[in-house]
Parts: structure tokens; sequence; C-alpha cells
């Protein structure tokens, strides 16, 4: 594709990499086929090669208009599409770089301002967030229903505690996230128990808050690079200490932590640590599978007839980490029966914050995956993102679970 980015952008390191990013678009026209909201809506301007149109124009110069937002803010950054292409196009990267432009040159009106104002300020922040949950389920009753539909149910007993630590030679550090801590407290707990098995030590590190990823896709990315430093310091004694590497348990978390390098490359006092960061981040099925020789042995002895299961693949496992068949391999080994999905590479349409933002779309994202999920009647779904199991258990008559939790009860 032939540019002719508007001075000064031109000359900037983000006006570089998009001018290299959109060169190597032959506008094909493959990611069309991948992409949920142009599967839904069947607008040019709605898949990925119409929005790359889009961002061109506005980096050479063209003025900044809502039908330019509107197409940009429609777009779940699934990145089905960068699967899908052939010439390797980085387009969610392009997509970050074309909406950071159009926020800097037409400012949002101020109703949208207070909705990202408020999600950005308070989901990030534990401390706040899950009195706010607490509060919901006490008044789910008297809130809509898309509201109530958000909150997880009830906890019933107390939950499970994370294992004793041990002397194993074997840490490991933990992302506790901003939300999951709330919303499924549960998940941390259980991959804790079970590295714990395999002779890994799981620790929290004081300080580690949000990956930063809410506060990067609300216009706010100054505000995520300080999330993204905040981690780096409340880790980087661990990792000066030989931490072996840094677990994310929610796909899409992962996916960021794994960007902290490149999204903070041009930051002197943090871009080396940030780079190390990054390489140190590990998906917990990364982890499991390497230990496949000691694990499956175990899984083995363990297998017993356990009912069919859905697996939903989070777009930021496999397309974003490019993470594919550990989980189902792991959990086939207990004796789970995994039902086909069909359109396994579309998304769910949770996306983060898009569930809240885009609710129609992202209503019939969901719609469209829990009718694929149920067709071969699973009694249970598994999933590997926090954001992707909330949506889907809030349109789901069957439990969702993230798949650790199940390898986790296999194992006790």
């Amino acid at each position: 594709m032939q540019t002719n980015l508007a001075p000064p952008f031109n000359a900037t390191p983000a006006g570089q990499e998009a001018d290299a990013i959109l060169r190597t678009c032959v506008h094909c026209g493959f990611c069309t086929a991948t992409c949920p909201t142009y599967q839904l809506l069947g607008d040019e301007l709605d898949g990925p090669r119409g929005r790359i149109y889009l961002i061109k124009e506005l980096l050479e110069g063209r003025a900044a208009s809502d039908k330019t937002r509107l197409h940009l803010d429609r777009c779940l950054t699934c990145r089905s599409c960068e699967t899908t292409c052939p010439s390797g196009v980085r387009y969610s990267r392009l997509l970050d770089i074309g909406r950071q432009v159009l926020a800097e040159r037409l400012p949002r009106r101020s109703g949208e301002r207070l909705v990202r104002f408020v999600l950005k300020e308070a989901l990030p922040r534990p401390w706040l967030f899950k009195p706010a949950v607490r509060l919901g389920q006490l008044l789910r009753p008297l809130l809509p229903g898309g509201l109530a539909d958000k909150l997880p149910p009830e906890a019933v007993g107390d939950p499970r505690p994370w294992p004793e630590e041990r002397p194993h030679s074997r840490r490991m550090l933990v992302l506790a996230g901003c939300v999951q801590p709330a919303l499924a407290p549960n998940i941390n707990a259980a991959t804790a128990r079970v590295l714990d098995r395999l002779g890994i030590t799981l620790l929290a590190a004081d300080g580690a808050g949000c990956c930063g990823a809410l506060r990067f896709h609300l216009d706010d990315q100054e505000g995520a690079r300080r999330d993204m430093r905040g981690n780096i310091d409340a880790w980087w004694p661990h990792v000066e200490a030989g931490i072996e590497a840094i677990v994310v348990t929610a796909s899409g978390c992962g996916v960021q932590v794994c960007d902290y390098g490149h999204t903070l490359a041009d930051d002197p006092a943090y871009a080396e640590k940030a780079a190390t960061i990054s390489e140190l981040c590990r998906d917990p099925g990364e982890i499991l599978i390497a230990a496949r020789p000691r694990l499956l042995p175990v899984l083995e002895e363990l297998r017993a007839e356990r009912g069919r299961l859905a697996f939903h693949a989070p777009c930021s496992l496999q397309h974003g980490l490019r993470i594919r068949g550990i989980a189902e391999e792991l959990l086939a080994a207990c004796g789970y029966v995994l039902t086909p999905v069909a359109d396994a590479h579309l998304c769910c349409g949770s996306a983060g914050t898009y569930s809240i933002l885009q609710p129609q779309l992202s209503k019939r994202l969901r719609d469209a995956k829990l009718a694929a999920l149920n067709a071969a009647g699973p009694a249970v779904i598994a999933t590997a993102n926090i954001g992707c199991l909330s949506h889907l258990q809030a349109g789901s008559a069957l439990p969702v679970r993230h798949w650790i939790e199940l390898i986790d009860e296999v194992l006790q």
C-alpha cells in the first residue's frame, strides 16, 4: 500500500512504525473473512481492511471525523485478522496508533468521556472495584438486567486457600490483576495449588496491580504506561532475586504484559526492564505443558469420565499469545470429552470494556458464541480469560470455568 503520511507525524517513531505497517498491507481482503464485526455488519469499514484505510487517511492529514471514530470503536482488537493475514500486517499496533491520533485530534463528547473516566478509574482499582461488586450483589434485584448479569454469584462457603509456602527451588510471580480478584478469586489460588504439585512456589508481589490494558484501550495510553511502570517496580526485586517467570492467568492481561517491552521501548528508565518482564511473562498453559513428562502421568492416573466440555479459546490466547491446544490437551488427559465448537476463531464479544461500550454488538457475538459452544451438549464451558468467563457466564445456563480450576480439582 502506498502512503504519504502528513508532517510532522511522518518523522515520529509512531509515524514511521505506522508507515511500515501500512506498506505491508496488500489489501487482499483475507482478513474480512475472519473479522467478527464484518461478519455481523457486512460493512467494509467495519472490517480490518476498511479500518486500515480510515487510519491511513487520518495519518495522511484528512480531518478526524465521528465516522472514523465509529468504525474504530467497533473494532474488538481480537487480532483474528492478524492470524489470517498472509502479509503479516500488525493491525492491532496500527489500530493503537490510529486511536491515539484520533483521540488527540477529536476529543470525545462529555458523556463518552465521563463513561470512560469512570471505567478507567474504577475497574483497575481492586480496593474500589471489589466493594462495588459486593454492593452490586446485594442490590442485584434492583439493577438493570444488563448490569446484574455481569455480577458473579455470591460465593458460598470459604474459598480454597493458597498452598502453604514450601521450600521449592523454583519460584514464580503471578499477576494479581484488577477485576479478577473480585470476580473469580479462586483462579490464581488454583494456579498456585497446581504449580505447588509441580514443585513451584507462586507468589503475588505487593504493589502490583492492573496490567495497563484497561486504560490503554480507553484513550489513556499514558495512564496505562504508569500502570506498567508500577508493576515493573513491584516485580523487579523478585526478578533480581531470580524469579523464573511471571504467570498471568488472564490471557487478555498476558497479551498486554508481553507487550511491555514494545510499549515502553522509548522510556530510557524502563525500556530494558520492560523487555525483561515481557520475556518472563508466561501463560499457565506454557508452564504446565513444559512439565508434561511429570504432569501427564499424574493426570492419566487420576483420569475418569468427567463428562463433555466445550472449550472457548479467548482471542487473546489464540490470536494474541498464539497459544493453541494446550488447555485442551490437559483437559482431555483428565478425562473430559471436548466437544467441537464451530467458528472457534471468532470473538465472544467481551474484549475488555467492549461489552459495556458496545453492548448490542457484544451481545450478538456472545449469543452466537454460546450457540456454538452449546451445540454438542457439553456439561461445562471452560476458558482462559476472566473477561470471557464473566461475559459468557452472564448469558449461559451452564457453568463457565477457568480451565486451570478444573485441573486443580482433578489433582485434589
